[in-house]
């Protein structure tokens, strides 16, 4: 059963001339499925990613999260940006709550999630400092912290690790996986980088240049849990070779 259903999706932004950003695309996720969405830049990616999140509305076609159509945002689905977007005057504590907090959400309903949250992406002792006392990494972390506290049954991640240094990246990437492997989110993950996508998904979706369509679907044929060690397995350099050129394309 499909979780998120996408068929026939059309987006265009008016102008002169239009601008036609996706065209004709249809995805299945199922429940607890980690899907990579890779392409060039500009195949429209993001705005895939904005569609589902209901920040925009398609042009045509139909888009269902639980059967239910996406007219808007909601809690159900939580978004991670390239910069965690943190507020600099709150601690990570009062970062991590403000969601529930702010829905008048009484504290004894949210308080051990979000204790549990954050010690999970590895910030307990970190709990009364301020975004500016962390490093970007653990901004991040207090930004999946939030989302997973809010207990968004999807996470749609933009890029949430192409602005950190290449070792806190890996670092990053790993703390996802056991992150998806305790909790098993939805997880929808854009990126360019074809490594990381392999590294991370479990299906990889390839998409054309403007106007963006899905060119490919390829099941990544690694094993869970994952390690650093299978980037450099053969079946990681082929399946590498094989989106490569599909790119190129």
């Amino acid at each position: 059963m499909s979780f998120i259903s996408i068929e026939a999706l059309c987006k265009i932004y008016p102008g002169n001339p239009p601008v036609k950003a996706l065209e004709e695309i249809d995805l299945e996720v199922a429940p607890g499925e980690f899907i990579a969405l890779l392409g060039p830049s500009g195949c429209g990616k993001s705005t895939l990613l904005n569609l589902i999140a209901g920040f925009e509305r398609p042009s045509q076609g139909q888009l269902l999260v639980e059967g239910t159509k996406v007219l808007a945002p909601g809690p159900d689905r939580g978004v991670v940006f390239q910069e965690a977007a943190l507020f600099p005057w709150l601690s990570v504590w009062e970062n991590v709550v403000f969601g529930p907090k702010a829905q008048g959400i009484a504290t004894n309903a949210y308080e051990d999630r979000a204790n549990e949250m954050i010690n999970i992406v590895g910030l307990g002792d970190f709990k009364n400092h301020l975004p500016v006392q962390l490093s970007g990494g653990m901004r991040q972390r207090v930004g999946i912290a939030r989302i997973l506290t809010l207990g968004s049954r999807v996470l749609l991640m933009d890029e949430p690790f192409g602005s950190l240094d290449a070792q806190t990246r890996l670092t990053m990437q790993e703390l996802l996986l056991s992150v998806w492997q305790q909790l098993k989110p939805t997880i929808i993950f854009v990126t360019h980088d074809i490594d990381e996508a392999i590294f991370l998904a479990s299906r990889i979706y390839v998409m054309t240049a403007r106007p963006g369509r899905i060119q490919a679907a390829i099941d990544v044929p690694l094993g869970r849990p994952r390690t650093v060690s299978e980037t450099a397995s053969e079946a990681f350099t082929s399946l590498k070779l094989q989106i490569l050129n599909l790119i190129r394309r």
